[in-house]
């Protein structure tokens, strides 16, 4: 039985979502799969440290811009040692996985895990086809590296951007996957009796990533007070839910939820679906559901933004609550687009057997 070892990075949910995609389509095909995440491989206190160091820098905006496009981007001197700091502790570790636990393919869905598996290739280490699964819209320096065998990418966007670093690159643009609840969502009715929203009235899904990035407790009141159903998501921020709990008590539209794996029904209760760029705009688009883009993540962020305006059945807005409430009133009014391409899995399964096809993993 082939097996293969992915490795994701518990920074925001983004990766973990792609990681497991493949590992479900792996399963289907009599694969078994192990899935790990390399922040906590660089152990506990590096692993915070690298966190703590990201937050910070999306908390600082203009910072964070000024690395991701003038140092990340063309990749400069800074980011080649921002990635060895990484790399170094990441690759003995990863090649003493690869040796515990010998794979047919590993699949790397975080650019630091692809930075290290490409330094156990090339130190002569026994690595098996490795294929980067790059979530970013426009993959920078750090996701491409000579030894890589192929790049998944989900836009011609993202696979010109990896031939900018090696314009021989094989790459393979694949429909982005969604978690399996988002092929078989409720209906808008069903959801709605869920999450007790009137079937009339007007709702939005208010939701900022694992880490609720963003305005959204102050946006939240804001949308209740001009009359909105609000079915307002935390993730995994604590603070931002008891925020939100607190709003909720005072103004009974908005609906206050933590983390949450019902995310597929409250797409499907609302008519409008409030959140920074990353996964979920996917997933709403599946559902086919319009799209108010807060712009509140820098650097790749805001790649990823324009990405989604470019696709259509989107608006953005800025951080200030009043602005995202006066964005969302007229949102509402515009039309909602069809369920895209990803509303069904068979695009993204086909998709996948033909990479595997390439790697030489499947016969036939």
């Amino acid at each position: 039985m082939p097996h293969a070892l992915l490795l994701s990075g518990s920074l925001g949910q983004g990766h973990d979502v792609m990681a497991a995609a493949c590992a479900d389509s792996l399963h289907d095909r009599g694969w078994t799969t192990s899935t790990v995440d390399v922040m906590a491989l660089l152990g506990r206190r590096s692993g915070a440290a690298g966190e703590a160091v990201f937050r910070r820098l999306l908390a600082v905006p203009g910072v964070y811009d000024a690395f991701h496009f003038s140092a990340l981007r063309p990749g400069t001197r800074l980011a080649g040692l921002t990635e060895k700091a990484a790399v170094s502790r990441l690759a003995p570790r990863v090649r003493e996985l690869l040796e515990r636990e010998p794979a047919d393919l590993v699949v790397s869905v975080f650019a630091t895990a692809a930075g290290a598996v490409d330094a156990v290739r090339r130190a002569g280490g026994a690595v098996p086809p490795h294929v980067v699964f790059c979530t970013d819209v426009t993959p920078h320096r750090l996701w491409v590296h000579d030894g890589t065998d192929l790049f998944l990418v989900t836009s011609e966007v993202a696979a010109a951007g990896v031939r900018r670093y090696r314009p021989d690159a094989e790459t393979a643009v694949v429909p982005a996957p969604l978690r399996p609840a988002f092929y078989d969502p409720p209906s808008k009715p069903k959801a709605r009796a869920e999450f007790g929203v009137p079937a009339e009235a007007r709702c939005v899904l208010l939701m900022s990533g694992s880490w609720g990035l963003g305005p959204v407790a102050d946006a939240a009141a804001a949308l209740g007070k001009a009359g909105v159903h609000v079915l307002a998501v935390a993730g995994r921020n604590r603070e931002l839910e008891a925020r939100l709990r607190a709003v909720g008590k005072k103004e009974p539209r908005v609906h206050a939820l933590g983390y949450t794996d019902r995310v597929p029904a409250l797409m499907a209760a609302a008519d409008l679906v409030i959140t920074s760029s990353g996964d979920t705009c996917s997933e709403a688009r599946a559902i086919g559901r319009r799209l108010l883009l807060l712009d509140v993540v820098p650097g790749h962020g805001r790649d990823n933004l324009q990405h989604e305006l470019e696709l259509g059945f989107a608006d953005v807005t800025g951080a200030r609550p009043r602005d995202v409430a006066r964005a969302a009133l007229a949102a509402l009014d515009r039309p909602e687009p069809s369920p895209s391409v990803g509303a069904v899995r068979a695009p993204w399964e086909a998709a996948f057997e033909t990479v595997l096809r390439r790697m030489g993993l499947v016969s036939g």
